[in-house]
């Protein structure tokens, strides 16, 4: 939600034929988006350019043996029994190893892998990890074939292997091609990419574009919608099926009575993120602006990734502390139904390389159960103090006023929200409808709509 809750209230399994189409595809991904334009509008909205951005094409593949370019023949393909390995020698000159336990577990014959659901049929406890090929075979330098040691036959396309290779460099663009992690980082200078949303939901190449930008930039804005409730489930069945919560698949962002969340009032909400208190919080957030007031209610966003890395330059102790601590979350209340949660999270949480990949920061949900040692709770407090310091300095923050029709669409994992307060009125002077996504659904809609844009070309 434009809200903080108060207490009390691609996948495995692709056929070997498909990598040449994959290959074109991604060509033609770097033609096409080198030309797509998106209209970006500056921080007081009246002064519009138009910014290029290239949220989909794939980074430069570094000159080197697994650009997707290059010559999938093969030369040779050899098997040394002592390295239960498979080595294939490209006609590039370069080489790849692939381990023989990995390809008779990857067989893609009928009996090991069943196509139609693009899935393994070869149960675990029937492969040998152990196993060295009995015999490899070239056939017209596009494919090969194994037998293995009881007599089964598997066979691997050329180009279905070398998208598979084992080195640094195939393994990231492979990568790049499933997950797009490329990332562009903003402060106060941002440019807030528009679409209008009737483009976006009757136009593949628009919604394309825009699924692209928000997995990069972490906030795009949709334009042109009916100032009414509802639009915002027509965009759930656009990308699949919005995330549904604890207040219902979509929640009324206004003044209310005996309001069950610190967002139904008309006070400031400071920079938050949304549900922390989930074990696993909504991915991706839509608020769409049905009416706003005419003094105050302006939004506020900051890039909440680019924010911890500059913590993480500026204080690496407070970075670590925030990237270690587990902060108790709590929300109990009524609204779709009654709720009582709890969660334990990191303010700063990072994946396995240390790369931040989740802000979960909710001063309102922030329990008064503390579950650290004594000692430890004022560093804390200071390092949390310096981390929201810098989301509010006015280097990071970006203000802008949604008008009734828009619908601005963020990353809740990295862009933190807030709002300026407004004044209340006899009558309900600013209402927001607000849903969620998870980025698990999100990107599923990118990829589809990725082959389908690009190979339409």
């Amino acid at each position: 939600m434009e809200q903080a809750r108060a207490r009390g209230h691609g996948a495995p399994g692709s056929s070997p034929s498909s990598g040449v189409a994959e290959a074109a595809m991604w060509r033609l991904a770097a033609h096409v988006l080198r030309g797509t334009k998106v209209h970006a509008v500056l921080q007081d909205r009246s002064v519009l350019t138009t910014a290029t951005l290239l949220p989909c094409r794939r980074r430069g593949t570094a000159r080197g043996a697994h650009s997707s370019d290059m010559s999938t023949a093969i030369q040779k393909v050899e098997a040394p029994d002592a390295e239960h390995l498979v080595r294939v020698h490209w006609e590039d000159g370069s080489e790849s190893r692939y381990p023989c336990v990995w390809l008779r577990d990857n067989c893609q014959c009928p009996d090991c892998f069943l196509s139609s659901a693009k899935a393994r049929r070869l149960l675990f406890e029937d492969l040998d990890v152990d196993i060295v090929a009995k015999e490899v075979t070239l056939t017209d330098r596009k494919k090969i074939s194994i037998t293995w040691p009881d007599e089964h036959t598997s066979e691997y396309e050329a180009e279905w292997l070398k998208k598979r290779c084992f080195s640094e460099a195939a393994r990231a663009e492979m990568r790049e091609n499933l997950f797009l992690p490329e990332r562009q980082y903003w402060g106060s200078d941002l440019q807030l990419p528009e679409i209008p949303f009737e483009e976006i939901m009757y136009n593949d190449r628009s919604a394309y574009q825009w699924l692209c930008t928000l997995k990069k930039v972490g906030i795009v804005l949709l334009t042109g919608a009916a100032a009414r409730q509802g639009e915002l489930v027509k965009l759930g069945h656009r990308i699949g099926f919005l995330r549904l919560t604890f207040y219902g698949p979509t929640w009324q962002v206004q003044d209310k009575a005996d309001a069950n969340n610190v967002a139904y009032t008309t006070g400031k909400l400071c920079f938050h993120t949304d549900y922390p208190v989930l074990q696993h919080p909504p991915g991706v957030q839509f608020l769409h602006c049905i009416k706003q007031t005419i003094a105050g209610g302006e939004s506020e966003v900051v890039d909440g990734f680019h924010v911890s890395n500059k913590l993480k330059q500026q204080n690496p102790q407070a970075y670590q502390i925030l990237s270690s601590t587990a902060v108790d979350y709590t929300d109990v209340g009524v609204d779709y139904c009654d709720f009582a949660v709890q969660c334990k999270q990191r303010i700063i949480d990072v994946d396995y390389r240390g790369q931040v990949v989740r802000i979960n920061y909710n001063n309102a949900t922030r329990d008064t159960v503390f579950d650290i040692p004594a000692e430890k709770v004022r560093p804390f407090y200071a390092a949390l103090k310096e981390f929201d310091d810098l989301l509010n300095s006015r280097e990071h923050k970006f203000t802008y006023k949604l008008k009734p029709g828009d619908i601005v669409t963020f990353d809740n994992w990295r862009v933190l929200h807030g709002r300026q307060s407004f004044h209340s009125g006899s009558e309900v002077t600013r209402h927001l409808e607000g849903a969620y996504a998870d980025w698990d659904v999100v990107m599923s809609r990118l990829r589809l709509l990725r082959k389908r844009v690009l190979n339409r070309n």
